[in-house]
């Protein structure tokens, strides 16, 4: 026999294993449209974020509620409005709630305030999605961004923007002591500053996540360091307060403002055209939404017990400069919405 009539043979004794009934005996392939359907139906899905009264919150909200809705479940939101206490409560309640839920989102606070609610929730049969938030708490996903790696990012963006012959002074606005995402960004910015020595980080203030003490915090900062090159704000919703000192101080072009969001048009797109930021770290809100939607139909199908495994699910994040944004850097958070509302 030669090689072509042994490989010809082999070719053939392959397909033959392909083609045996066995696979479809052991697995209907057909099935699974029936089996989601099963799996899905009247599933109850409930988030819980710091507050409902921001892009991200509402971002998400509309998402999930067209993909829950369309499989055939049924999606609430609750308003801690930026309150631990309240938050707390809402757990609470929708946890000792006569149908619980499926499926819980939560964007904590901080690393420990809702661990043991959590936990609690797990033990009664409720899968726990963390979002963009981590927390001291085996949750069963976590959705959202590496925030180490966001600051990393941070201080990247605004080495580059500051120049080499800048005077490499940089200020901080903070969120707060407590929160993760705040915690973790300053750890990631000093990662890279700690390799580019000549840098400086001269002030680095709390905003406790407010544009009002943001603003007044960079004022004095400005005031107290006169030739800073770049200032990093945590976080875009308090960094128009940020940016607000800096155009008050008239150093707008002096000072390159570095912050995060999640891409809403409005919000990111429109302040990094007009001049308003300088750059933007996107956690980018279609992907997170899309991995926290893919987790939710995988558990609901997974028929494994709550707490079983705890992976992490890093969206892709960017730099957004005015120079760079395209199509997906941004979305309309009212498109969402209506898209969420449509028949």
């Amino acid at each position: 026999m030669n090689w072509k009539t042994i490989l010809a043979s082999a070719a053939a004794a392959s397909l033959l294993a392909f083609a045996t009934p066995a696979f479809a005996e052991d697995y209907d392939v057909g099935a699974g449209p029936a089996t989601y359907a099963k799996a899905m139906a009247g599933k109850r899905v409930v988030l819980i974020p710091m507050a409902m009264g921001f892009d991200l919150a509402q971002g998400w909200a509309a998402i999930l509620k067209r993909e829950v809705t369309a499989f055939g479940g049924t999606f609430e939101t609750r308003d801690p409005n930026w309150s631990i206490e309240a938050g707390a409560q809402a757990i609470t309640d929708v946890i000792s709630s006569d149908q619980k839920p499926d499926v819980l989102v939560v964007m904590s606070f901080d690393l420990n305030s809702y661990t043991k609610l959590l936990k609690k929730a797990q033990e009664q049969g409720i899968y726990v999605i963390l979002i963009d938030n981590p927390s001291n708490f085996a949750a069963d996903a976590y959705v959202g961004g590496d925030w180490s790696r966001l600051g990393q990012m941070e201080a990247e963006a605004v080495i580059k923007g500051c120049g080499a012959n800048s005077s490499k002074k940089i200020g901080l606005v903070q969120g707060d002591e407590v929160n993760a995402t705040s915690l973790y960004q300053y750890a990631g910015i000093m990662q890279v500053l700690d390799k580019n020595p000549d840098f400086k980080v001269v002030a680095k203030p709390d905003s406790n996540w407010d544009p009002n003490t943001a603003r007044n915090v960079t004022t004095t900062m400005l005031q107290q360091n006169p030739d800073l090159c770049g200032i990093i704000d945590f976080w875009d919703g308090d960094a128009t307060g940020t940016a607000a000192a800096i155009a008050d101080a008239g150093k707008k072009d002096q000072i390159y403002l570095v912050t995060t969001g999640g891409g809403e048009e409005t919000t990111d797109c429109k302040l990094l055209s007009d001049g308003t930021f300088d750059a933007v770290v996107s956690t980018e809100l279609y992907n997170e939404s899309e991995a926290m939607v893919a987790m939710i139909k995988y558990l609901l199908q997974s028929g494994q017990k709550p707490g079983t495994s705890s992976p992490y699910i890093y969206s892709l994040m960017t730099t957004i400069t005015k120079d760079t944004m395209n199509p997906r850097s941004c979305w309309n958070l009212k498109a969402l919405q209506a898209a969420a509302e449509a028949k």
